[in-house]
């Protein structure tokens, strides 16, 4: 869940912005970024995360859904546990000072393999890389008002990560809601699709 303090908008920056968002492509996510043929390792991280911010409020199961997405998107392993932590004000509640704890595997790119004995302990993984854009295909002014947390992510989140061609940008203004003004976008390092598993034979 998540709360707005009230916040003025230009009408011509709405109608600009929504004119945009319209003429945008209906997929979730930009096409994958291809596939380079590199080898990496899943790595363990741990995190706590709280978020401070002025403009939006969320409640910590709120904040807790909004960073597992963003962490799979990112590309971290599906078996992460994200859970919430200092939750004063209750669950659906938004919290001053929502946190979360973070237990997860990411990809980093494989050792070159001068051991043969440490090459074989550690099981690597094929990869490619992923184009994730944190504000495709969303209303514009949800994404306004994710400013201050997706500031967080690019800040304290995605240095966990082994990404490339990052684009950022923020405008974020306490009380204020800047459409168009908030950016994250990068190509982040993915696990290939496991392949399909041949038919048994009759």
């Amino acid at each position: 869940m998540r709360t707005l303090t009230p916040v003025s908008v230009p009408l011509v920056t709405i109608a600009a912005c929504l004119a945009v968002w319209a003429g945008a492509p209906a997929w979730a996510e930009p096409p994958a970024a291809g596939s380079g043929g590199e080898t990496a390792v899943w790595t363990p991280k741990e995190l706590r995360f709280t978020y401070m911010g002025f403009t939006s409020h969320y409640s910590c199961d709120g904040l807790r859904d909004k960073i597992s997405s963003t962490l799979l998107k990112f590309g971290a392993r599906k078996d992460l546990v994200v859970n919430e932590i200092s939750c004063g004000a209750g669950m659906g509640r938004p919290s001053p000072f929502p946190a979360v704890s973070i237990k997860m595997n990411v990809l980093t790119p494989a050792p070159e393999k001068t051991d043969p004995n440490a090459a074989a302990a550690t099981p690597t993984v094929t990869t490619h890389w992923k184009l994730v854009d944190l504000a495709a295909s969303r209303d514009p002014l949800d994404v306004a008002g994710d400013c201050e947390l997706i500031e967080q992510i690019k800040q304290r989140i995605l240095p966990l990560f082994t990404a490339r061609d990052v684009e950022y940008k923020s405008s974020c203004v306490p009380n204020q809601l800047q459409l168009g003004s908030t950016q994250l976008k990068a190509q982040f390092l993915v696990a290939d699709a496991p392949a399909p598993k041949a038919a048994a034979s009759q």
